[in-house]
């Protein structure tokens, strides 16, 4: 069966962030498996797929987190990154005020230790009146609601005025209300031509607010318009490969055969061609193979 392309016809896009054959993991076994594609500048991007599925081990790997196990993923020259990882991985006893953690996001203009002029203080309130928390600055952190806490880490994203985007799963247990107001924050930006991926659950979402999206089930399923990329044809795969992967299976090094024909790049215009395992509807019935999965025909 040849590859699912969910944006055929589409033109070549200006590269913000390439992946060439990308593998990303965790001692010796993949965690996201020979990825290609371009996300370009100006897209906004849904990463989606289960828990386990990768999502949060792209991020990192875009960031530089992680280091390639394999392959490469390489963000454009001058690109300003801003990286929001989930709250389960932030520090929220650590003394701080809203007004530090939000000022957080100039160190890439003045260092870590660096001495805020007046403007920044601006920057910095402005920020706080645009995600709702003017007057919360002296706040602790440790005293916030989850949608607080979220809102101040958009504000600091918002004062780091980077290209690049990165949110990892930044709607978990917050408020309706909280997530509307992100949700158009994130848009803002879109519409600013800032490059942006965030990882999301909730499909409903990804249908109603994102352009594209990326499914995920530790290699990729499928890439492109996100309505078609979440077809129920392609969630099925998804969740096939899922279940069929085995942990225990051992990496397939650079060089070997891993059984995926690479002819098919994921060469995005608006889009990216999408790798799909092409026998996925027997997946649950092979052995595991060297990926690290089964039915990796």
């Amino acid at each position: 069966m040849p590859p699912v392309n969910c944006n055929q016809g589409a033109w070549m896009p200006e590269a913000c962030i390439t992946f060439s054959d990308l593998t990303l993991g965790y001692n010796s076994h993949p965690a996201v498996h020979h990825l290609n594609g371009v996300v370009a500048k100006g897209s906004l991007t849904a990463v989606v797929g289960a828990n386990g599925s990768g999502k949060s081990t792209l991020m990192k790997g875009i960031v530089g987190v992680l280091k390639p196990m394999a392959g490469a993923c390489k963000v454009a020259p001058g690109v300003r990154l801003a990286y929001l990882p989930q709250q389960s991985e932030l520090d929220r006893s650590f003394p701080a005020r809203v007004v530090d953690l939000v000022s957080l996001g100039l160190w890439p203009r003045r260092g870590l230790l660096g001495r805020h002029r007046p403007e920044d203080r601006e920057v910095v309130a402005k920020a706080l009146s645009a995600v709702g928390l003017e007057g919360f600055e002296k706040r602790p952190i440790d005293t916030l609601s989850g949608g607080q806490l979220q809102r101040a880490l958009f504000a600091r994203v918002l004062v780091q005025d980077a290209d690049l985007i990165l949110l990892d799963e930044p709607f978990n247990a917050i408020d309706a209300r909280t997530v509307a107001d992100l949700i158009a924050l994130i848009k803002r930006w879109h519409g600013e031509r800032r490059t942006i991926m965030v990882v999301v659950h909730d499909l409903d979402l990804v249908r109603q607010h994102f352009p594209e999206a990326l499914l995920l089930a530790r290699q990729p399923v499928a890439w492109g318009d996100a309505r078609s990329t979440l077809a129920p044809e392609n969630l099925l795969r998804a969740r096939q490969f899922h279940e069929a992967w085995d942990d225990k299976a051992p990496w397939c090094a650079p060089g070997e055969d891993h059984g995926h024909d690479h002819a098919y790049g994921h060469h995005h215009a608006h889009a990216h061609g999408v790798h799909e395992h092409p026998h996925a509807d027997k997946a649950a019935d092979k052995a595991p193979d060297r990926a690290g999965h089964r039915g990796a025909a």
